[in-house]
């Protein structure tokens, strides 16, 4: 396909993924704006793999926007577990509607994981590893995708608030502190998303 620049749609509507993408791709003169400012449905995620959905997030924005759209999935994969929550990652922190206002609670989401860890005793495997699969699409239907990882453990309680989603429960192979008392800059350079983003940068601008 035709390499990016100039304007970029991201197929997101979550604030603190847009900030990371744009940050990733500012030193390259992309200027990024997210499908939720452009008002862009959120199509349904009905793949059953990490760059499935992440082709159907990137063509539904490149075909409502007619611009080249970016789209991410990403997730937690716990060894233990079986790989869950995988794709179903942002389902697990779903609120239920008797527990008050639609949106995720990261908190429960965290929690739930923690449970069921617990349940495999004290000695349980604690490691982990997030997936993130970048894709993208054109208005014109080609596609181009990029998959990176970081493994790590998890930890319990929670620490740190400079992150999001599991951030606080996930700390990085080599490192004691989770991904949420990681400045930004310093988790770019190490996150999944940044595996994924230099396998996108070295084929899209020779970097």
């Amino acid at each position: 396909m035709g390499k990016i620049g100039g304007k970029l749609v991201i197929a997101t509507h979550n604030a603190g993924k847009l900030k990371e993408i744009a940050a990733l791709l500012a030193p390259f003169g992309v200027d990024c704006i997210s499908a939720g400012a452009l008002g862009l449905p959120e199509p349904p995620e009905t793949g059953i793999t990490f760059a499935e959905n992440a082709l159907i997030k990137a063509r539904a924005a490149a075909q409502a926007s007619g611009l080249p759209a970016l789209a991410d999935d990403s997730g937690l994969c716990v060894a233990a577990l079986g790989g869950r929550p995988g794709v179903y990652t942002a389902d697990w922190a779903e609120r239920q509607r008797f527990e008050g206002p639609s949106g995720r609670d990261w908190y429960m989401a965290m929690g739930k994981v923690e449970g069921l860890l617990c349940e495999h005793g004290p000695d349980v495997d604690r490691s982990c590893w997030f997936a993130c699969v970048l894709a993208i699409a054109t208005p014109d239907g080609e596609t181009a995708v990029y998959e990176g990882r970081a493994n790590g453990t998890l930890t319990w309680p929670p620490r740190g608030t400079m992150g999001f989603g599991y951030d606080p429960v996930f700390v990085p192979l080599g490192e004691t502190r989770t991904f949420a008392e990681h400045d930004p800059q310093e988790k770019h350079k190490i996150s999944h998303r940044a595996d994924a983003f230099a396998k996108l940068v070295k084929d899209q601008f020779g970097q």
